[in-house]
């Protein structure tokens, strides 16, 4: 399999992340795209993935899976013993809807905050900016900081008694933040206190070591 990313990438930490978990990570060569030059615009990545995002899963058939909640999922179930992405009806529904609401509520409102009212990926890639839409998502972001500590608050986990695919997509969106400087608010402690946890895990911790990329043409 190839992982087409971005070594820093907080989307493609989501998929790193996920890999470390279920131990895959010797089976996967990482294929480097370059955020800054715009390579996931060009004609032959858009080829692969016509939104022009990162990750990219390639599977030896050609198969091509974008979307790291759909990445995820491919990767849970390889060995029948999905732990991400839920085992029962019960949990399935609860994760898929706790990591929709952490990409609407932080990490995606992160992305646009940083597309829009900082420098972004630079002139050659961001052709249009709406600073004030994206001071909005900022804020948007942190008040979903303010929802996952609540919900934090009340259990060790985003969907529950177990690690999974939605506090992978938390760990995203507190990755990107750190990045833009946007800070957990300290009144959030139940928020504050797991994510120094997350970061002491192995697969979060080693997400950017696991990387032996190579420059290969798209």
């Amino acid at each position: 399999m190839k992982i087409y990313d971005w070594h820093t990438g907080p989307y493609p930490a989501r998929v790193r992340i996920a890999l470390a978990e279920k131990n895959l990570r010797s089976r996967v060569q990482f294929v480097s795209v370059d955020l800054r030059k715009g390579e996931h615009k060009t004609p032959a990545f858009l080829a692969k993935n016509y939104s022009g995002t990162l990750p990219v899963l390639e599977l030896e058939d050609g198969t091509l899976i974008a979307e790291c909640t759909a990445i995820t999922e491919y990767l849970d179930n390889l060995d029948g013993e999905p732990t991400l992405t839920g085992r029962t009806a019960r949990e399935k529904g609860l994760i898929h809807m706790m990591s929709k609401r952490a990409e609407l509520e932080l990490l995606d409102a992160i992305s646009v905050y940083f597309h829009h009212a900082t420098p972004g990926l630079g002139p050659h890639v961001e052709i249009y900016q709406n600073a004030e839409w994206g001071f909005r998502q900022r804020d948007k972001a942190v008040r979903g900081m303010h929802y996952f500590n609540g919900i934090l608050s009340g259990q060790p986990f985003v969907a529950g008694e177990t690690f999974s695919m939605a506090d992978i997509t938390v760990i995203g969106g507190l990755i990107f933040a750190d990045l833009l400087k946007v800070p957990v608010p300290a009144e959030c402690e139940a928020l504050r206190n797991w994510y120094a946890a997350m970061q002491a895990r192995p697969s979060v911790r080693n997400r950017i070591a696991m990387s032996e990329p190579v420059r290969a043409p798209l």
